[in-house]
């Protein structure tokens, strides 16, 4: 059989073999088995391991119909399209086995990305969409993140024990396994039924958190965890003594804390919120932060960074419009809105989310009118972004922002809101709004990426942004508000600041004071790198994560 391993030589400073387990990867916009920044990041993280050569793999899902298209109804609403993709591109290694989803065995497909095909480490995708499996089985790999509750709990069987499964058959044996995100600790379940040592599964598995929201937090209830075989064979009562969870549910986060050996948050401050979050349970495993970080070399148009270095600030600015003006043309192929690359250009972009905001400046009616209509320093806002296909509140709030863009000639929101969207946003916006309740983004990364590409943080002051924003140096950023306040009253606090930093600062500095803005633009392009770039992050988890 072909080695499906590893085609490189590892590089020296990375000899310990790990064994990546992501719930999703954005690797290529072609490769559609993502949906926001989870992905992003993980696939990230893939390139930049493999531009360091590091002796890692990674493990996901093969998603059918992947996270959803996005897609608009009659009336310019948001619709949602599950259509099934395939894939030439990938490798079929000839790897089938069984794992056990609710007390039925389920058969499993591996297939293999290359890493010339993307330039990632190599990866392994696992699918049950087979004809020996019935139908139920087969779509535990249709839709990434499942509304079912049975559905996401087979979803997290076939990521962990399956995962665990897959390096027994490519006898690949890993020195850490590293699950990103909580989905694939079914894999400590099963390596625990196989030697039964609490002390083993510390040495063996390190596990990364990435959000303090309850809903990324998820609680299930322990019996039926146990009947779907989420703790593989091992008895209740044994589970119960080394997870420490005695009551009628199981919390995902804390049980990979109690049994991983090391933990992250993904920010500084993240990881200032999740030690006070988790640091009143016993037994939970040390939690340091690593800064979530973006594969520069993939999201940052090649013209202006090679302008950015030079100094040359003039036709850094003119790509700046010819990057500006390729957003406008499918800002006027999906709403029939044509822009102007001369005008301010705000962006907002990322998941649909209440914590995110994403309507905050229409918030105030009469500011938000008064801002549309400015004819003296004129701004164009575009909205972006995928709510999660049942989360019928955030749907109603991108149909909300629908209906009040309509009659706007400066205003769009736009669908399809994957990886090369989401190139053209940051490639194209001079502004990237970021919005979130203070301490509610673990890290947040698409700012990093707009900042790489000459656009400016506007932002909260939350995830990332500490670690990089100077007010009015690199970025805008909004004071934080005293967060003992009613949530009320702390959206009114930002909703006043987000309107006089616009007003007082941005627009005047943008129309009248070019020079100044070019400076901020150079000042955010130069200081958002190296640090921000996945690099740095890819080996800050061998330093801090994977060492012994």
């Amino acid at each position: 059989m072909k080695d499906y391993r590893h085609p490189y030589q590892y590089s020296p400073v990375y000899q310990t073999r790990v064994a990546y387990f992501s719930m999703e990867y954005g690797i290529d916009q072609a490769l559609k088995i993502f949906s926001g920044g989870l992905g992003f990041l993980a696939g990230s993280h893939m390139r930049s391991a493999y531009d360091l050569r590091q002796n890692l793999i990674g493990i996901g899902i093969l998603w059918k119909y992947g996270y959803y298209d996005q897609a608009r109804k009659r009336d310019q609403g948001m619709d949602v399209l599950f259509m099934e993709r395939h894939y030439n591109f990938l490798e079929d290694p000839g790897i089938i086995f069984d794992i056990s989803v609710d007390r039925h065995p389920v058969k499993v497909k591996a297939w293999y990305l290359a890493p010339e095909v993307f330039g990632t480490v190599p990866m392994y995708f696992l699918s049950t969409d087979l004809p020996e499996n019935d139908y139920l089985a087969q779509t535990i790999c249709h839709r990434l993140y499942d509304s079912d509750t049975a559905a996401k709990i087979a979803q997290y069987i076939l990521l962990g024990q399956g995962g665990a499964k897959l390096l027994e058959k490519l006898n690949y044996k890993p020195d850490k396994i590293h699950l990103n995100e909580a989905h694939g600790l079914p894999a400590i379940f099963y390596e625990y039924y196989k030697h039964r040592s609490v002390e083993k599964l510390r040495e063996q598995f390190v596990f990364t958190t990435h959000t303090p929201v309850p809903a990324g937090n998820e609680v299930h209830d322990m019996l039926f965890l146990k009947k779907m075989g989420f703790f593989h064979d091992s008895p209740i009562e044994e589970i119960r003594k080394i997870t420490e969870e005695n009551g009628s549910h199981f919390n995902l986060t804390l049980g990979a804390l109690r049994l991983s050996g090391k933990a992250n948050g993904v920010s500084k401050l993240h990881g200032e919120v999740a030690r006070a979050m988790w640091g009143g349970y016993p037994d939970i495993c040390p939690i340091d932060h690593i800064t979530n970080a973006q594969h520069e070399g993939y999201w940052t148009d090649p013209l202006l960074k090679q302008y950015h270095l030079e100094g040359n600030m003039d036709a850094l600015a003119e790509r700046k419009k010819e990057l500006k003006e390729a957003l406008f043309k499918e800002v006027a192929n999906q709403t029939g809105k044509i822009f102007d690359p001369d005008i301010l250009t705000i962006v907002w972009a990322r998941r649909f989310a209440p914590y995110k905001r994403a309507d905050l400046l229409t918030w105030d009616t009469a500011a938000f009118e008064t801002l549309m209509k400015d004819p003296d320093m004129p701004i164009q806002i575009i909205w972006a972004g995928k709510p999660y296909p049942m989360d019928y509140g955030a749907i109603s709030v991108f149909n909300k922002l629908v209906e009040i863009t309509k009659p706007l000639s400066n205003a769009a929101v736009l669908v399809h809101y994957e990886l090369a969207l989401s190139k053209l946003l940051k490639q194209g916006s001079d502004i990237w709004l970021n919005t979130p309740r203070v301490t509610r983004e673990a890290s947040g990364t698409s700012g990093m990426t707009a900042a790489m590409n000459g656009s400016l943080n506007f932002t909260t002051n939350d995830g990332w942004i500490p670690e990089f924003a100077k007010n009015n140096h690199n970025a805008f950023v909004l004071p934080v508000t005293d967060l003992s306040q009613a949530i009320e009253i702390q959206d009114q606090d930002d909703l006043r600041s987000a309107y006089e930093i616009l007003n007082d600062d941005i627009k005047p500095l943008y129309y009248r004071k070019q020079n100044q803005w070019m400076k901020m633009v150079q000042n955010s392009m130069s200081e958002v790198v190296p640090f921000f770039d996945s690099k740095r992050m890819a080996h800050e988890y061998y330093q801090k994560l994977y060492s012994e």
